[in-house]
């Protein structure tokens, strides 16, 4: 057995430690990692296995929505599985009308999942402009417009500021400005020197945020301002965006390429 996968089956044990032992935490709801229905350990080299992700190609016309600036490709310089993790490369090139590419990957109709604990293990990049995101939508996407079909930002992060990630919900009335969000911040440390767990646990009237074993957040449909949408299958996105409304465009000092290493991605029920 290799070394990674000695590390890997340690540290599954001692997850399921650390839950049984906060399961008296009244801020605890439920804990989940008592079944595995999906993963993806990223073991096998080369592109994304096929099963599990479909691509995203191209500039979403207007930068997906967020006037972001990369044209999204299938390219192994943007996205393949090295050294046991899939990594995710944004470059500063031109590029079919860009001035960069990254790469967004997704399940919808592959795996989607409602209710349960979703989760990645990922180390971030840095610089300003650069924007990657683990997160999900409802399975109805192709049907219903955003944001009444609900996105769950199981971690949303900006480059420029390395020590802080947001959890956030948008849903009909709830979005974009609007959205609810929470952040969390790590003290003597950054997102981009090592590795960390993002993840929630979702069921039908919440849904909690966590950074390694810390629950940081709840929401509940009580602390949204419209319709709660998050009853429904949701299925997984990955991407790294550069520019755009939030993060703004990079500068001088942002250095290129940068990449997100993702580790894997668990679902429990």
């Amino acid at each position: 057995m290799n070394t990674k996968v000695i590390i890997k089956n340690i540290f599954i044990v001692c997850c399921i430690l650390s839950i049984v032992s906060c399961s008296t935490d009244e801020k605890q709801t439920v804990t989940t990692k008592n079944r595995l229905v999906m993963q993806d350990e990223f073991d096998t080299a080369g592109a994304p296995s096929s099963a599990i992700w479909n691509y995203n190609i191209g500039t979403g016309s207007n930068g997906w929505g967020n006037n972001e600036l990369q044209y999204y490709t299938d390219r192994p310089e943007n996205i393949k599985v090295e050294n046991g993790m899939l990594k995710i490369t944004a470059i500063k090139e031109s590029f079919m009308g860009s001035g960069y590419t990254s790469a967004r990957i997704f399940t919808k109709g592959k795996v989607e999942q409602k209710y349960g604990r979703i989760e990645a293990r990922i180390k971030l990049p840095w610089g300003k402009g650069i924007w990657p995101a683990f997160w999900m939508l409802g399975n109805d996407s192709d049907v219903v417009d955003w944001p009444q079909t609900g996105e769950i930002d199981i971690m949303e992060y900006l480059g420029n500021n390395p020590t802080t990630i947001l959890g956030t919900v948008h849903g009909p009335g709830y979005f974009g400005g609007s959205s609810i969000s929470k952040s969390y911040s790590l003290t003597n440390s950054r997102f981009d020197t090592d590795f960390h767990i993002f993840g929630i646990e979702w069921g039908e009237n919440y849904i909690n945020f966590y950074v390694d074993d810390v629950l940081y957040n709840q929401i509940t449909p009580d602390k949204v301002p419209g319709e709660w949408v998050f009853n429904k299958p949701f299925y997984i996105i990955l991407n790294m965006a550069v520019g755009g409304n939030l993060p703004g465009s990079p500068n001088n000092e942002t250095v290129f390429p940068q990449s997100m290493l993702v580790d894997y991605i668990r679902i429990y029920e």
